[in-house]
């Protein structure tokens, strides 16, 4: 992780949110949605955006970009994965979250958020955190290893508050796998909140404030 880049929407933040970009990208890929969330004036929050190391890739060519994890292969629904790689970010991940409790935020105010690869990351470290976190956005994403949440999951960020959502023309991650995602985490008594949108491995407007009036109901819980 080579960087993280921070944006604070008001002084004093109550509420941190950790936004994990795709593969490829950077930390840079969603910083200008921050003011497009629209919170409320009232609403202070802390957003960070790390950059993952750059790794050779092995589903395309082994070539050395910004990645969360190797993925070894795809085949339709079906990613093969490189665990290691998801509990090295996964540590990274609660690096951070460590930090800002450290700064003063508690983890019960911090939401996990992530895009595509990044929300696969989200996925895993908000299921699998020991401490309660503030509660996940999962966009366009999937589970990438369920031994692996199995095994570490913790019941109580089970119950977090979570907003996945995914676009019905993604032809990069097909919405069945956002949708499997779904369908195991309430499996294992979670609730999530799913939104889908007529586009393609993107983001959207009505997504973007979507997100923002969730945020903002955290931002009340935590006030």
């Amino acid at each position: 992780m080579s960087q993280v880049i921070c944006r604070e929407t008001g002084k004093n933040p109550t509420l941190a949110v950790i936004w994990l970009h795709g593969l490829g990208a950077d930390g840079n890929d969603f910083v200008p949605i921050v003011p497009e969330l629209k919170l409320p004036a009232d609403c202070a929050v802390r957003f960070l955006f790390p950059t993952a190391s750059s790794i050779p890739v092995t589903i395309n060519g082994g070539f050395v970009m910004p990645a969360w994890y190797d993925i070894l292969s795809l085949d339709g629904d079906q990613r093969q994965v490189d665990e290691a790689g998801i509990i090295k970010s996964r540590e990274l991940v609660r690096q951070l979250i460590a930090e800002q409790n450290a700064a003063g935020i508690p983890s019960h105010r911090i939401v996990i958020a992530g895009f595509s690869q990044g929300g696969a990351i989200a996925w895993t470290t908000a299921l699998t955190h020991p401490e309660p976190l503030a509660g996940i956005i999962a966009l366009s994403t999937y589970l990438p290893s369920l031994a692996l949440i199995q095994r570490d999951l913790n019941a109580a960020n089970v119950k977090l508050p979570m907003l996945a959502a995914h676009g019905s023309h993604d032809d990069v991650v097909p919405m069945s796998m956002g949708l499997q995602a779904r369908t195991t985490v309430e499996a294992l008594g979670g609730q999530v909140e799913w939104q889908q949108y007529p586009m393609a491995h993107a983001v959207c407007l009505e997504e973007i404030r979507h997100i923002g009036q969730w945020l903002a109901q955290r931002c009340r819980e935590s006030s």
